[in-house]
């Protein structure tokens, strides 16, 4: 299953492409998009919309995590986080993919085992979980949204085999 996961930003959108298969995690593809700071919020999420509808055409996942918003105190930024998701959903929902969506305690419990695990500590079993990407130059976007289809991939994987064996 090809899995594509995406940690949302006004700024920067992170994603991360893998392929999970009988267990295994293989890296296909990460990167951010990034949009230009000052710019107007509805020329950004053009640019985080037509950026991701690239990443699926050119990738084809059959899956698409997404990072949920973390509640924090700045409700400019949070308002702003929701309207990139939203140009997230669209983008998905346009491709008539599966969205999934993750908690960002989720995500860490799932790739960490901890669910109030650091940055640093999610970064470093992403390059262990996907050992492509161990010498590899990659942004703190890039490695959380991989966090999130790695996330996906456990969660999917372990909800499949719960389903056989009811």
């Amino acid at each position: 299953m090809r899995i594509l996961g995406v940690d949302p930003g006004s700024v920067t959108t992170g994603f991360g492409v893998i392929d999970y298969e009988r267990g295994r995690l293989i890296l296909v593809e990460h990167g951010a998009i990034r949009t230009r700071r000052g710019a107007e919020l509805s020329e950004r999420l053009v640019v985080i919309h037509d950026g991701l509808r690239e990443v699926i055409a050119r990738t084809m996942p059959q899956a698409v995590a997404v990072e949920t918003p973390f509640a924090g105190n700045n409700v400019k930024s949070l308002i702003q986080l929701a309207h990139a998701r939203g140009v997230v959903l669209l983008a998905v929902q346009l491709a008539a993919l599966a969205v999934f969506e993750y908690s960002p305690r989720s995500v860490k419990s799932a790739v960490v085992g901890y669910g109030a695990a650091e940055k640093e500590q999610v970064a470093k079993m992403v390059r262990i979980l996907l050992p492509a990407c161990g010498t590899l130059k990659m942004s703190e976007d890039a490695s959380d949204a991989l966090a999130v289809a790695i996330c996906h991939a456990h969660t999917a994987g372990t909800n499949a085999r719960l389903q056989i064996r009811a």
